[in-house]
């Protein structure tokens, strides 16, 4: 049995005539004989809509009872687009997450998927050609409905991809497909064939809302080949797959930036075993997520550390460490969230040197001062003022020459 599995964002569903052409994109693969499984989202502005309710009937809504309320946009979807089918003549029905079962932990709102039933699946597919599945839901072991964080959906399909052993999981969305950078910022932007899951994870980490970052994870993990493109056109859009040399050839393969940071800085702190600890233990607690650090040189038994937050989080970041100062003989705690991160990715830095020192110089030429700086693998991050943020990618951008196609050259 040949399976393709297709996910549609909410613009995608979000009224009958864009169902209708979800409708033609699922009827050229069982033409070719295929099954298919579409993975749909709420329609657009749906769950937001949704929290919004659940927020004015409680002022702090129990996490499982959003969750059950949340999954209902995906439930509409599902069965208006089944009932599209079949008005058709598809063989075709809707499917809850708790109706296969999709296993999650339960981490109500960002649950994580552990297991799927494929064998129901697959018994399911011998007696209809499309299975229509509700996206970014699950149930957990108490058989609790929950979700899987914003653009789960996405994950929702690549694990169903993965669970099914689909030949491919095509994620249909109101983009074309992943570009080198944001086009709304750089026009020189442009669509790329192909990315390796590694370049993709780090695209999405910074920021990048083309797919959620635990889909590329399970498609890493999976081997899962998924094809980004657009719901409105018909042109290929770009595969996400597993590195080859030609991608280890070219030097940078996108720039990606983060305004959603702030930068907290602790002034004079103690120099000793266990500070470190006594920092940043207490704000993983509270599952706030710490990105760049840079400790200052040690002087007269003291240092400086300055790590970064996202802007959310800066005011309870604020009132935890306004908690340890004595503790940590702090002399002052200061913030600044207007920064962004701007970064330079590419698998190839792995087998290439200088990367470094032309982000610099370019970013340098431009006057654009660098506050920290942080590196992987196969990304350099760099954060500044977030004024210039536009202009640094721009710069960089011209700086590797990614206008150009490498793996075309």
């Amino acid at each position: 049995m040949s399976i393709v599995v297709q996910k549609y964002g909410g613009t995608s569903v979000r009224n009958l005539e864009c169902q209708k052409q979800v409708l033609a994109k699922v009827k050229r693969p069982l033409q070719d004989g295929d099954k298919v499984v579409v993975v749909l989202s709420a329609m657009s502005g749906e769950t937001n809509r949704l929290i919004a309710l659940g927020k004015e009937w409680s002022a702090n809504p129990d996490p499982a009872e959003m969750d059950s309320l949340v999954a209902t946009g995906e439930q509409v979807s599902v069965s208006l687009f089944a009932m599209l089918l079949l008005s058709h003549g598809i063989r075709a029905r809707s499917l809850l997450a708790h109706q296969i079962p999709i296993r999650t932990t339960k981490s109500y709102s960002k649950a994580r998927i552990t297991k799927i039933d494929s064998a129901k699946l697959k018994a399911l597919l011998e007696e209809f050609d499309v299975l229509v599945v509700a996206g970014f839901q699950g149930m957990d072991d108490d058989g609790r409905i929950t979700t899987l964080g914003r653009g789960g959906s996405d994950t929702s399909g690549v694990a169903l991809a993965a669970a099914l052993q689909a030949d491919v999981c095509e994620i249909y969305t109101d983009v074309p497909g992943v570009f080198t950078t944001d086009p709304n910022i750089c026009s020189k932007a442009r669509k790329m064939d192909r990315i390796a899951y590694d370049e993709m994870l780090e695209m999405a980490s910074m920021g990048a809302k083309v797919l959620q970052i635990r889909s590329v994870e399970f498609a890493k993990k999976y081997n899962v080949a998924v094809h980004v493109r657009s719901t409105f056109s018909d042109e290929p859009g770009t595969i996400v797959t597993k590195e080859d040399k030609r991608m280890e050839a070219v030097l940078v393969s996108g720039i990606a930036y983060d305004k959603d940071q702030a930068r907290i800085t602790l002034t004079r702190v103690h120099d000793r075993p266990g500070v470190s600890a006594a920092i940043f233990g207490p704000i993983a607690a509270k599952k706030i997520l710490v990105d760049m650090i840079v400790q200052n040189p040690s002087k007269d038994g003291r240092t400086d550390i300055t790590f970064t937050v996202p802007r959310i989080d800066v005011e309870p970041t604020l009132k935890i460490l306004e908690g340890l100062k004595l503790e940590l003989g702090c002399e002052d705690i200061l913030h600044d969230a207007a920064v962004a991160k701007i970064s330079v990715i590419g698998v190839g830095m792995r087998n290439h040197s200088g990367v470094a020192s032309m982000a610099f110089q370019a970013l340098s030429k431009e006057n654009i001062n660098i506050k920290m700086i942080s590196t992987s693998e196969i990304k350099i991050t760099c954060l500044i003022e977030e004024k210039y943020t536009e202009l640094a990618v721009r710069t960089l951008h011209d700086a590797f020459g990614l206008e150009k196609d490498s793996l075309k050259a």
